[in-house]
């Protein structure tokens, strides 16, 4: 078996972070720790499906759980996820003249 040199994991972790309400929930919670509640609030998802977004995002190792009384309380495991969303964000509202090229030629 060659060594891929992380290339493998790097690709779970984007499949992982191929969703936009993922990434929305991840951009919350590197602000603050959040609870299930207050997500489902900021963003106008459905209690099931931050629930459902949590889990995945709790099980790449993304996202840890830490109970406070009745309330499940998320926050990142790694404020590194914060720094790749807003590279990846910032790339994409980059205006280059190679984007502009392709986006009048369509």
């Amino acid at each position: 078996m060659i060594d891929d040199g992380g290339l493998g994991a790097a690709a779970a972790l984007f499949k992982v972070l191929g969703s936009a309400s993922r990434l929305q929930l991840l951009q919350l919670l590197s602000a603050e720790p959040r609870t299930v509640g207050a997500l489902v609030s900021a963003t106008g998802m459905s209690q099931p499906l931050v629930s459902q977004h949590l889990r995945t995002l709790r099980h790449a190792g993304i996202a840890t759980v830490a109970r406070a009384g009745r309330d499940a309380v998320y926050q990142l495991a790694d404020h590194h996820i914060a720094h790749v969303i807003d590279d990846a964000v910032a790339h994409v509202l980059e205006e280059t003249p190679s984007t502009t090229l392709q986006g009048a030629a369509s």
